[in-house]
């Protein structure tokens, strides 16, 4: 039953969906063929250019490249018009897109392909010199292409050093074929046949208990997420959305990259995060939806230099993976009349589960359960259904939930539960819900720090902290303790011009939490390390702190 809070004008039901995703594509160009699909540094590509080079890329792999119904690729590119292109192609074709991490090395490419059985690779040519030794007992053929080939000359931005460098080699090594050759493809691609129950993206999660595994989703579940939150959000045909999440991560592939498109929207890309290009790109494009991670908005507002009437058109500014500091969120409303709209996914759930309605957001807090979707707290260790206020798992059901684990049945049977005949996702996110159905994630269920049996939940912990004057960003962990078992350590950023000390900030702590929870050990960072999502990796602070 949709909450007492449901947003207006939002049905509870998606609705029919277009067969796949390929469908969907070819519906907006059909309505709008001439309208900017894409914006990448003074480059605009239409909607009818950017299906003529799916068609083209897909055609290529069907006919060149060996590429067949439901086989895998891997598609390893940072956010650039040649990711939006080979993700679709690939889907064009019938096969399964395989997101790849940019950062990933070798050896992980490497399992990866195993993995999934990916023989073909689309790349971007920074990374060529990690799949090469992949070739040819690991994959066949490897596409390659060079972002700087899609750049205005002479830029009207200011470009990141792998747009700058990216050219491919005079000479190409066997196995390996140019962007442009692949683009250059003049048949057709074969009939557009797949279900809305055929698989389309593998996309790996992070791997934070042994390997990493890839989620089973299919057209039809990927495109209920993409038009659920077009609903939600209200997208239409004058959205102009940023591109700046990573988009082999499911939030910028969901939010920005297939949301944009399936709605006709602009999507206005970045190919590494520069908060100095946010206004200019901003002010250029009328941009007004902003997905971005909470560390984006505090690194924009930190700038000196920014330009206050970027925000002019902007309507929806939402994101997820962190909380939003209180202090940043209270600026955004009172300076722009932006309510930072917080939701919460899963790469098993390709990305949302929960969001908060427009309307009425709550600070801090997952949302309430989107259309179609149910989500309860239990005992982890019970399983038993925990009453209104309770901290326990949140497991959610709904049509974007996984099929599975690619080839790891066992690990999908830990995760999907079955309850009243429902099957439930375990997301082993520790929370609880409010008496008005609204979501609170208390912290994962393997972060949680034991001090001498007190529980204390480090996003707790953080949320205190950001309250400091001095605190721009702030990242807390465990440490081994010999007396207490474990205490608390916390990573902080100090805020420019402010000057504090470990002694300083924990007497202050003192104040404003329980003694158990106050941090034992500071640390002042220059910056905290971020994850693929540009999220604060705490799992890497984690084992630094307690080798």
């Amino acid at each position: 039953m949709p909450s007492p809070f449901w947003p207006a004008g939002v049905p509870p039901h998606v609705g029919a969906l277009p067969c796949s995703l390929g469908e969907a594509l070819r519906l907006t160009v059909s309505r709008r063929p001439e309208h900017i699909a894409l914006a990448y540094y003074g480059t605009e590509i239409t909607y009818a250019d950017l299906l003529a080079r799916v068609e083209r890329l897909a055609a290529f792999l069907q006919h060149r490249a060996g590429v067949a119904k439901g086989d895998r690729v891997l598609v390893a590119m940072q956010n650039s018009p040649h990711f939006v292109i080979a993700f679709q192609a690939v889907v064009r074709a019938g096969a399964v897109v395989v997101p790849v991490n940019p950062m990933n090395t070798t050896a992980e490419l490497a399992y990866l392909s195993a993995d999934s059985g990916a023989r073909v690779a689309l790349v971007g040519s920074e990374l060529l010199d990690r799949f090469v030794p992949l070739l040819p007992e690991r994959l066949t053929l490897v596409v390659a292409a060079a972002y700087a080939d899609e750049v205005a000359s002479p830029p009207p931005f200011r470009l990141p050093a792998v747009v700058q460098a990216s050219v491919l080699p005079a000479s190409l090594p066997p196995g390996v074929v140019a962007w442009s050759e692949a683009l250059a493809e003049r048949s057709a691609p074969l009939p557009d046949d797949a279900r809305p129950d055929d698989l389309c993206v593998l996309p790996y999660t992070s791997g934070t208990t042994g390997a990493p595994k890839a989620c089973m989703h299919t057209h039809a579940g990927t495109l209920f997420n993409v038009f659920a939150q077009q609903q939600w959000y209200g997208y239409d045909e004058a959205t102009v959305i940023t591109g700046f999440m990573p988009m082999f991560h499911v939030a910028g592939m969901q939010v920005s990259m297939n949301g944009g498109l399936y709605a006709g929207a602009t999507i206005v890309l970045m190919t590494r995060w520069d908060r100095d290009l946010v206004a200019p790109l901003f002010i250029r494009h009328g941009v007004t939806v902003w997905s971005a991670a909470p560390t984006m908005v505090v690194d924009v507002l930190a700038s000196p230099d920014f330009d206050e009437r970027a925000f002019a058109r902007l309507r929806v500014l939402t994101g997820g993976g962190a909380p939003m500091p209180a202090a940043v969120a209270a600026r955004l409303e009172s300076r722009w009349g932006l309510r930072f709209i917080e939701g919460y996914g899963l790469s098993e759930a390709v990305c949302a589960t929960h969001l908060n309605p427009m309307e009425r957001p709550k600070p801090q807090c997952l949302g309430i359960p989107i259309q179609q979707t149910t989500a309860r707290v239990i005992n982890p260790e019970t399983l038993a259904e925990l009453p209104v206020g309770a901290v326990g798992e949140i497991i959610i059901a709904g049509p974007q939930i996984m099929l599975g684990y690619w080839n790891k049945p066992e690990a999908s049977a830990e995760v999907c539960i079955e309850r009243d005949g429902v099957r439930f996702l375990r997301t082993g996110d520790l929370g609880r819900v409010d008496e008005e159905g609204y979501f609170f994630v208390v912290d994962r269920l393997k972060r949680m720090i034991n001090v001498n049996g007190f529980k204390v939940w480090p996003a707790e912990c953080e949320a205190t902290l950001y309250r400091h004057p001095a605190v721009q960003e702030c990242c807390v962990v465990a440490v081994r303790d010999s007396q207490r078992g474990e205490t608390v350590k916390a990573f902080v950023v100090p805020r420019q011009g402010h000057a504090i000390d470990a002694a300083e900030l924990t007497g202050w702590a003192r104040g404003e939490m329980a003694a158990y929870k106050v941090p034992r050990e500071v640390a002042f960072v220059d910056s905290l390390p971020r994850t693929a999502s540009n999220n604060v990796d705490w799992r890497r602070l984690q084992d630094e702190a307690s080798p």
